[in-house]
């Protein structure tokens, strides 16, 4: 076979095949996969339950407010496999997320997903940050979309007067979050205090009132 006759073959194979590694999820083998999640069979997702229903592929979480009256002024419904296991091997996932004014998603991370938003009502400062530390901010308003790229630390903050509801989509069935703040100070075990002064250059003594912050929410 001549080379360049070759290399095409090459570009159609790669052409037919990298789609299916783009996807967050693994893509899926079978119509649907009910998750059964009290089986003991361990995989990366769940495994399929015998016998399914409609109500495996439907849930009516999203369409209250949550309970904002917290310390960040946050609430966030998740519509995952957890509780929608009609999503499993299926690779996409929603959220409600409800602010009250002043309300504070704080820098978190979704590693294993894409996410993007649609705002319901209110308006709502979305933040992002690149792996070389550039930040990306804006202002976004009922009936207008965000997005967050996977696995870049990102928040969100309500600096108006009044709620602000969003709806989230993940290209995962179960995302992860991981807040960064909790993942430095309040980890188990405890990153040790001289690593996190030397990261932040200051001392032991102020790492140490901050995971007291954290210890006391507990």
């Amino acid at each position: 076979m001549a080379s360049s006759e070759y290399r095409l073959l090459i570009s159609m194979m790669l052409a037919i095949f990298l789609p299916s590694f783009v996807f967050a999820d693994l893509d899926l083998l079978q119509d649907v996969c009910v998750a059964d999640l009290d089986s003991d069979v361990t995989m990366n997702g769940f495994a399929c339950k015998r016998h399914i229903s409609a109500n495996d592929f439907f849930f009516a979480g999203l369409a209250k407010p949550g309970f904002t009256n917290n310390t960040f002024g946050t609430a966030v419904t998740s519509a995952t496999v957890h509780n929608i296991t009609g999503l499993n091997t299926l690779g996409v996932s929603m959220a409600r997320i409800d602010y009250a004014p002043g309300g504070i998603s704080p820098p978190h991370t979704h590693p294993r997903a894409t996410e993007i938003v649609f705002v319901l009502n209110g308006e709502l400062d979305v933040f992002f940050i690149t792996t070389g530390n550039k930040l990306y901010s804006k202002s976004i308003k009922t009936g207008e979309v965000f997005v967050f790229p996977r696995g870049l630390i990102h928040f969100q903050k309500n600096n108006g007067n009044v709620p602000v509801a969003l709806i989230a989509a993940f290209n995962s069935q179960l995302p992860g979050t991981q807040r960064v703040p909790n993942a430095l100070f309040a980890s188990s075990p405890a990153i040790p205090n001289d690593v996190l002064a030397e990261s932040f250059q200051v001392g032991t003594k102020e790492v140490k009132k901050i995971k007291s912050r954290f210890a006391s929410k507990k």
